[in-house]
């Protein structure tokens, strides 16, 4: 299956009752209504931004459900699917699919990561590729967390595996996303996910990035991309200047606490993370709001539900 992946996508936060502690489908319907405003390529639901790893199966499914009618039809839904095991993995792509998710991201299976050689996450995705009634997007995890790196190599080999579309690659180095762009073939999307890269990715033939910056600047972030494909490059740069210091303030130095208060002073709905994944620390908002700041971010108005 073929899928056009270009453009910039929003990994959208989990917001969560403060009471109950479950999933605030309201909060999150509200969200993405803010997001389908500015030209985005789509969502992604369950990434690492919206905490998948802390979320129930059902949960996800939930989310899905609960936000395709917001989602135009020529716009993407994006699942994270990945787990531990194959079997799980697949039903996961299965249970996105008839969700309405467009495509499903999968990140490697890495708790036994000395077993996980090329040859096994071969075979891994192999497996769910075959089964995925939905195109698969290989995820390289940003290598601070729990997780493990793929090799050129392999990501070369399993570009030629039929239903698998495409990368997102979190490492942040365009160097890297060089040699993918490089070694995998022509039909083969890479997209960045770190919104420091962006233009530069862009420069080195990603197609576009899925961005946990794109929470909290989903203008400017898409903008980089549209000013990119019109030729406008010093516009493209300018817009990149603007977003850089949000990803690298907040996304990569507070992560997903820190793109949840952003979310809260913008008067979209962010909250508190799932525990054990702690808030911010009281001390950090007031820097989080002045990186907003400076960099143009306002409060939106928020969207009725």
């Amino acid at each position: 299956m073929s899928l056009d992946l270009s453009g910039v996508f929003v990994p959208c936060t989990t917001p969560f009752d403060p009471v109950t502690g479950d999933v605030d489908l309201v909060g999150f319907r509200a969200n993405v209504r803010a997001f389908m405003a500015h030209p985005l390529r789509g969502i992604l639901v369950g990434g690492s931004t919206g905490e998948a790893v802390l979320l129930d199966d059902d949960e996800r499914v939930l989310l899905l459900e609960g936000v395709r009618d917001l989602v135009p039809d020529d716009r993407l839904v994006i699942a994270g699917t990945g787990a531990e095991s194959t079997r799980v993995t697949i039903r996961r792509c299965q249970a996105s699919a008839e969700s309405g998710a467009d495509a499903a991201l999968v990140q490697p299976p890495a708790f036994y990561r000395g077993a996980m050689t090329d040859a096994a996450l071969l075979e891994h995705y192999r497996a769910v590729a075959a089964e995925s009634p939905i195109p698969v997007i290989l995820y390289q995890v940003p290598l601070r967390m729990s997780t493990l790196e793929f090799s050129t190599n392999l990501v070369a080999g399993l570009a030629k595996i039929a239903n698998i579309v495409g990368i997102k690659d979190s490492r942040g180095s365009l160097e890297l996303v060089g040699e993918l762009v490089e070694r995998t073939p022509d039909a083969f999307q890479v997209l960045v996910g770190s919104g420091a890269v962006l233009y530069g990715g862009l420069e080195v033939g990603a197609v576009g990035g899925i961005l946990g910056v794109a929470n909290l600047a989903p203008g400017p972030a898409a903008a980089i991309h549209a000013a990119f494909k019109a030729g406008h490059s010093a516009e493209a740069g300018r817009f990149q200047e603007a977003v850089a210091p949000v990803h690298a303030e907040i996304v990569a130095a507070m992560g997903v606490p820190g793109v949840k208060v952003g979310l809260d002073l913008l008067g979209l709905r962010g909250g508190d993370p799932r525990p054990p994944l702690g808030p911010l620390p009281d001390g950090k908002r007031e820097h989080v709001a002045s990186v907003l700041d400076r960099a143009g971010l306002e409060a939106v108005e928020t969207p009725s539900f």
